[in-house]
């Protein structure tokens, strides 16, 4: 047996060999490195797919959270509620356009924002919300957004880990992550599930003027070439990753389904298990399965995750320390014991590997090699 990935990108490529390759090719013939017409490309299929009505892409999912903030009009000192359970480029922005990260814990089963502290969050200085549908299936949008509408605050979804995710409504509508607040921000990180060979990232609205601005803000405030409009900052997704990325998003669907494969076989595995416990589906939403995440009883995870290794079992922790405990934010106070939640998931949380070209008898092995410890 190969040498187990934790996401196993070069198996992922050789597959699609033929199609990335004449892809970039094509860039390389007409040189268009920096907005070439694949760019245009991609934006109006993601468009499609997702069913958002516009698609800004930008440089990165860190500056998509950004730009979407800056689009929206938040203005330093303002707050921004975002889950304390996730990655740091969440609050890192809301903290470098000198607004105040509120910092709300998380559901223990499902890991999104827990919606029932929201209004205890809620001062007259907040004016948004993000909500990240975390390892790939959504958060609670239908109460986020009646608690926005209700009380006039912007939704940004951090939508990096759950492309392709859809949710439905209680009167039966379906959206797909990312469409339906007033920003959707993504991330295109190689990793992901619908990564590029490098970095880029995209914004979702379905506001005209607002897909106006944050296109503005991308190119340096600017709507026609040297005329700065607003201040902007630099940040696109340049060509060759657009071509590599409008050949993937033709295999998303395909990738999300042997994901699903993937945790399906690994939730029958763990059905029951005293010490791992299989992550909760949502019901509203289906899941992207960017990761699968269980949880270890017993504070044996550590002891679990170097087991594992030894065992040439690779696993991930997403993520060891909450927000609120980060020296980064320090400053604001904040003290162990207050999103108790989110302290004792960063203690439990372990990722099993999970990718598109995953093996039975791989999976099989990462399988009886956890069990095995527990024996």
């Amino acid at each position: 047996m190969e040498k187990i990935q934790m996401v196993d990108l070069k198996s992922q490529y050789d597959r699609i060999k033929d199609k990335i390759d004449d892809a970039i090719q094509e860039v390389i013939n007409e040189t268009a490195f920096i907005n070439g017409p694949q760019v245009k490309e991609f934006s109006d299929a993601l468009a499609a797919y997702t069913g958002a009505k516009y698609v800004i892409t930008c440089g990165n999912g860190t500056d998509a959270l950004q730009i979407a903030m800056m689009g929206l009009g938040f203005q330093p000192g303002q707050e921004v509620i975002v889950p304390a359970f996730t990655y740091v480029a969440t609050a890192e922005v809301i903290a470098l356009l000198g607004l105040k990260p509120v910092f709300i814990d998380v559901d223990p089963d499902t890991y999104g924002m827990d919606v029932a502290q929201l209004k205890s969050k809620l001062t007259s200085n907040t004016v948004g919300i993000v909500p990240v549908h975390l390892y790939g299936q959504c958060s609670n949008m239908e109460a986020i957004l009646e608690f926005a509408k209700t009380h006039n605050l912007k939704i940004i979804e951090d939508t990096a880990q759950a492309i392709g995710a859809k949710y439905t409504f209680s009167d039966g509508r379906k959206m797909q992550a990312g469409t339906m607040g007033d920003v959707g921000t993504t991330s295109f990180f190689p990793s992901k599930n619908l990564g590029c060979y490098g970095d880029g990232g995209a914004m979702f609205t379905n506001d005209a003027a607002l897909a106006e601005k944050l296109r503005m803000i991308a190119n340096h405030g600017q709507k026609k070439k040297y005329h700065h409009h607003i201040v902007g900052v630099n940040s696109r997704l340049d060509t060759l990753q657009a071509a590599i990325l409008n050949v993937k998003l033709q295999y998303l669907d395909r990738y999300t389904a042997s994901r699903n494969e993937v945790a399906d076989r690994y939730d029958n595995a763990f059905l029951g298990h005293e010490y791992v416990k299989k992550p909760v589906r949502v019901p509203n939403s289906t899941h992207a399965f960017h990761q699968y995440t269980v949880q270890i009883e017993g504070d044996r995870r550590d002891d679990l995750k170097a087991y594992l290794a030894e065992k040439g079992v690779p696993s991930m922790v997403y993520y060891p320390i909450p927000l609120h405990l980060q020296e980064a934010y320090q400053d604001a106070g904040f003290k162990r014991g207050q999103f108790p939640v989110s302290e004792s998931l960063c203690e439990k949380v372990l990722s099993l590997p999970i990718h598109t070209e995953m093996k039975a008898e791989e999976q099989e092995y990462i399988i009886e090699t956890v069990k095995g410890y527990f024996k």
